[in-house]
């Protein structure tokens, strides 16, 4: 992916968390989201957007798209799955995507912070 390429995905991406003024994208080499301390997106570096969805959700998702799970560093995101082309490029679908994301990560427990 050219840089051009990431940019514009990562323009989208912000575009996106926008929506929800108490969310920013966060990180400077791997952007991504959190809540409460627990991440619930990011945009890998090939500009392919990941969602963290609950597991009835995510087996759904999976089961519709034919997708997998995201692998990120040699481990599985529990939760985690691949933003389809088809959704990325749907506006709706992708909104739609992402506040089932947002609304899960909602439920997540807090996780506590290393920053004093």
């Amino acid at each position: 992916m050219s840089s051009a390429d990431y940019a514009a995905a990562l323009s989208r991406y912000e575009e996106i968390v926008a929506e929800y003024p108490d969310l920013k994208v966060k990180g400077k080499a791997n952007r991504y989201t959190a809540m409460n301390g627990n991440m619930f997106s990011a945009l890998q570096k090939d500009g392919t957007l990941t969602v963290r969805l609950s597991e009835t959700d995510k087996k759904a998702y999976n089961e519709e798209h034919g997708t997998s799970d995201v692998i990120s560093y040699g481990s599985v995101m529990r939760g985690y799955v691949y933003v389809t082309p088809e959704i990325w490029n749907d506006d709706a679908a992708l909104r739609a995507l992402f506040k089932r994301c947002v609304e899960h990560a909602q439920t997540l427990k807090p996780k506590p912070t290393r920053k004093t």
